[in-house]
């Protein structure tokens, strides 16, 4: 197993096996491409012309490295070819039966020292070694898609695995260029076990009808920076995949978060298996197309809903960064604003902070200083809610705490004139137990920004089972006129961001509780995998501890779900007041500013 790894053979050459050819032809290897079907391998010598002639049109491949790379590229429909590779890398289906038989089919035709690496995401490496009369040298090796632009290698080994095997493919991994990130067997790893649960979880809420596909996947976006929302990732992926992955998934951690949605299981017999096919939760343009076309589940182009109440004055309640931000975007759209807070010097004080956020955005050249100071001028700091009694709008932004908040909706109840709409920012807490603060519930609805409000562009809209349906069109309108991007919700613990995200982050926490990767692999992997502005970690630490338990309390305490139950770590670190980057430590140090 010290032999360098200079050949090596890859069985398969669907897209994944292909992209993996190419990776390895641009690196100086030798390869032995492998597939029952000679047209499979005709294929992926093409895909690899045109991907390549890509690459030299900009400019990260001359036409010399072109020409070399494509003559180390060899294809077979025999599996005798393997016998002079170093390392085998098998990207067949995922199934059991198949696998076990290549293995086993593979001993009787590479050399003994030769390392077999299985491309599995879903199966048990273990199980699959089991199969070979050499387990020690079968692992792992699970590249991402697309295999040339991902950088992420997981390199997993099983409790039979050699240290010299793991040590000969972390080392070709770093010399193709990628990240490897060492894992032991448990299906998904570690990318794969924190992305499948949370996309699980975003089509049995598609399924439960509490949002729209679309919605569900801008939410996602928008508010995590996530490159696709999880419907249209699952299309792409393919339904039947994910599928397996879950049942996998299921089998071994029995967490009702990964028993897979019933409407996977329907998608995929039917047929619909996402791109590949053609249609999946969404209709594309043709099979293997990523052009998405309208059908029947398709919202009106022009969305806009009218019949809504006129909205000339906003209020914002409240002093802390939440509230400024909130009360800039409303005057940099032309509304004219009160805020207001408990003391005339703290609204001020608010006020002063909006004034340096707008300098900010004159120095960089997003706006002129005569429109900062007219937005600034729409802006009057009171330090009593009854300057609320003519606005249009009545928007909270105080402490997550819903007795203050609800005496909060008594006082706007008595202050603000009839007809004006009462709105929380809410992440977490019930709505309508903030309209039921009121006499006048059916003008109460939720409106959840994301910070910070100035340049995020999400907003929840959550309304109530008691929310008028002119006052749910008239805050989808203004919406629009401060350019923010309004996704509908109905009022649940964690509405659809949090609902999908805090999930994903304590099963993160559960990973390393387990001891079964470290922080920076995990955080190195969601980035690197699946394209996440942040590792788990690093957004945990930047939301804060408490403020995570706290929602990862209130999703457990709604759904009863025992998987959604907040991880023993982090329940320790908050309780050690360990809360992140706001205290200077929490699942890393921080240096005290």
């Amino acid at each position: 197993m010290d032999t360098p790894l200079n050949t090596v053979a890859v069985i398969g050459l669907g897209t994944m096996g292909t992209g993996i050819a190419e990776v390895l032809a641009r690196a100086g290897r030798e390869v032995i491409g492998i597939d029952i079907s000679e047209a499979a391998g005709a294929q992926a010598v093409s895909a690899i012309e045109a991907s390549t002639a890509r690459a030299v049109r900009r400019e990260q491949l001359t036409e010399d490295e072109r020409r070399d790379a494509l003559a180390r590229v060899r294809t077979f429909t025999d599996l005798q070819a393997a016998a002079d590779a170093d390392l085998v890398i098998e990207v067949a289906p995922e199934s059991y039966e198949i696998k076990q038989q290549l293995i086993r089919e593979l001993d009787d035709v590479v050399r003994p020292g030769t390392i077999i690496a299985t491309g599995t995401n879903a199966l048990s490496v273990t199980r699959l070694a089991a199969e070979s009369q050499r387990p020690e040298r079968v692992l792992g090796l699970h590249f991402f898609n697309p295999a040339p632009a991902m950088k992420l290698v997981e390199v997993v080994s099983s409790v039979l695995t050699a240290p010299a095997a793991v040590a000969s493919v972390t080392d070709l991994a770093y010399a193709l260029g990628k990240e490897p990130v060492a894992v032991g067997d448990r299906p998904g790893f570690v990318a794969d076990g924190l992305l499948f649960g949370y996309l699980n979880q975003a089509a049995a809420m598609y399924e439960a009808k509490y949002a729209s596909r679309e919605d569900i996947d801008a939410a996602m976006r928008l508010g995590c920076g996530l490159p696709m929302g999880p419907l249209a990732l699952l299309d792409l992926i393919g339904v039947d995949t994910a599928r397996t992955v879950l049942d996998a998934m299921y089998s071994e951690s029995h967490d009702r978060l990964h028993a897979p949605a019933p409407i996977l299981k329907q998608l995929s017999e039917a047929g619909l298996t996402g791109r590949k096919s053609g249609r999946g939760f969404y209709s594309y343009e043709q099979p293997g197309s990523s052009t998405v076309v309208r059908d029947a589940l398709t919202p009106p182009e022009d969305g806009r809903q009218t019949g809504g109440r006129t909205i000339r004055s906003v209020g914002v309640a409240g002093s802390g960064t939440m509230a400024s931000g909130i009360a800039e975007v409303f005057a940099k759209a032309g509304y004219d604003v009160v805020l207001a807070a408990r003391s005339e010097e703290k609204a001020e004080k608010a006020k002063s902070r909006i004034g340096k956020s707008l300098s900010r955005s004159v120095d960089k050249g997003r706006m002129t200083a005569e429109t900062a100071a007219k937005t600034l001028d729409r802006i009057t700091p009171a330090g009593t809610y009854d300057a609320f009694a003519d606005v249009d709008l009545a928007l909270e932004a105080v402490a997550e705490d819903l007795e203050v908040k609800q005496q909060l909706f008594a006082a706007f109840d008595k202050v603000c004139k009839p007809g004006a709409i009462l709105a929380t920012t809410t992440s977490s807490l019930p709505v309508v137990a903030c309209a039921r603060a009121t006499s006048r519930p059916g003008d109460v609805i939720g409106m959840h920004f994301f910070n910070p409000a100035p340049a995020m562009k999400l907003v929840e809209v959550v309304r109530t089972v008691l929310t008028d349906d002119d006052v749910h069109a008239t805050v989808r309108q203004v919406c629009a006129t401060i350019k923010k991007h309004p996704v509908d919700c109905g009022d649940r613990a964690g509405f659809i961001v949090n609902a999908l995200l805090f999930p994903y982050l304590n099963n993160a926490v559960k990973m390393v509780q387990e001891h079964y990767a470290t922080l920076d692999d995990i955080d190195a992997a969601m980035k690197l995998g699946g394209g996440y502005p942040m590792g788990p970690f690093e957004l945990l630490d930047v939301v804060g501890l408490d403020v995570s338990l706290a929602i990862e309390k209130v999703l457990h305490r709604e759904f009863r779900d025992p998987g959604l139950a907040p991880a023993p770590l982090l329940e320790h670190l908050v309780a050690a007041g360990c809360l992140g980057r706001k205290t200077g430590r929490g699942f890393r140090e921080y240096a005290r500013r």
